[in-house]
């Protein structure tokens, strides 16, 4: 088979494909929700941003980047979505031990816990560069993440009943269609069958690549994941170029309004952004009754005292009030503790680990046994390490 390139430039180009592809003001919204970027290894042929860049020239409501059993590729797509109107969409494609293939999407933060969660169990059963999903793991462990079933070309109405019972208000059947010359009665069969489980229906593309032009690089993915010569790669590779960001209006000559209307209704579901992550560390460091700024003095003075049994040098007392003075100020002490507990950790255990770079300028750190640069023999220079201006 021989890849086609088809008429969109290979150079990253985010216009539609044709002029009648352009869309009209009057027509439908769309939120794309199965994409995967190339953090999906042997698979994905667009970077994120590439992705998020051409959704917004198409004019998309949403765009949900769901590599699979990953969440690699969201920061570098959070990035670029940023200053856009596109609303992006977290989520992550699945496939369990008995076949069953889904997309998980995220609501808010609790289900953003959620999905990372089951992507590092999943991952921690198999050997690196794998997964491991068992269907008994979606019915106990995700509840607040949305899902949509990416049925098999005879889809058995056995998973639609276990979809619709499982995910009750928040699963749906996601049709995608690809021109490989079943669309229509594939869309039939998935309309009937959504009726029979009770599932709602929307539109969806499997998008592999932000433009058709990078059809050619996705069937060499597709050759090297599945060791086989380019040129004998047949029917291993994808019939067409149609897993690209298609343009709106193809899609509305192409779906059915309802399926499209669909998407963005679900996409307005899923309000979470990485904005609202920040640094968490382990609360349990800090002894009951006490706070994490006194109970990090009290290892910094027990660790003047061994690092000095006959008392640390005044310089070095100043420089360590200084020093626990400014890490209050800033809030950094449950920082302090998790690295001492790491530190601690490693060396009950005899594994070699060292502190570095600026943080051999903090005379804490040196009490904590992080580092080893002796601040009574060295000028140091906390700034380099903490600054209150930066």
């Amino acid at each position: 088979m021989t890849p086609a390139t088809g008429p969109a430039a290979s150079n990253g180009s985010t216009a539609p494909d044709t002029a009648s592809d352009a869309a009209p003001y009057n027509t439908p919204a769309y939120a794309e929700l199965h994409c995967v970027s190339n953090f999906t290894f042997l698979r994905g042929a667009s970077h994120p941003e590439e992705l998020v860049t051409t959704a917004v020239a198409l004019g998309y409501r949403a765009l949900a980047i769901t590599d699979e059993c990953s969440l690699a590729g969201v920061v570098r797509a959070h990035q670029a979505a940023r200053d856009t109107a596109l609303e992006l969409v977290i989520g992550s494609e699945l496939r369990c031990e008995d076949g069953l293939r889904l997309v998980l999407l995220v609501t808010d933060r609790e289900a953003y816990a959620e999905l990372g969660g089951l992507i590092t169990r999943a991952r921690r059963r198999h050997a690196k560069g794998g997964y491991r999903l068992e269907r008994a793991d979606l019915e106990t462990d995700i509840e607040r993440c949305l899902a949509l079933w990416l049925p098999a070309s005879e889809p058995d109405e056995a998973d639609g009943r276990w979809f619709a019972r499982h995910f009750p208000g928040r699963a749906w059947i996601a049709v995608e269609l690809l021109a490989d010359g079943d669309d229509r009665r594939r869309l039939g069969r998935l309309e009937r069958l959504g009726e029979t489980v009770g599932l709602p229906r929307l539109a969806s593309g499997d998008v592999h690549m932000h433009v058709r032009g990078r059809r050619a690089l996705q069937d060499t993915l597709t050759a090297i994941r599945r060791r086989v010569p380019l040129s004998r790669a047949g029917r291993v590779l994808y019939p067409n170029g149609e897993r690209h960001l298609r343009p709106r209006a193809r899609l509305a000559r192409r779906y059915p309004a309802a399926l499209l209307a669909e998407s963005v209704r679900v996409a307005a579901r899923c309000r979470f952004s990485l904005d609202e992550l920040r640094y968490e560390y382990p609360a349990e460091l800090v002894p009951g009754g006490t706070t994490p700024a006194a109970h990090l003095r009290r290892l910094t003075e027990q660790g003047m005292s061994r690092r000095w049994p006959g008392g640390a040098p005044a310089r070095v007392r100043a420089l360590v009030d200084d020093e626990l003075a400014l890490i209050a100020d800033l809030g950094y002490e449950p920082y302090f503790l998790t690295v001492h507990d790491i530190v601690h950790f490693a060396r009950g255990r005899g594994i070699l680990c060292q502190g570095r770079g600026s943080a051999a300028n903090s005379a804490v750190c040196f009490c904590l046994g992080i580092t080893e640069v002796d601040p009574a023999r060295m000028s140091l220079l906390m700034a380099r390490f903490i600054s209150r201006e930066r």
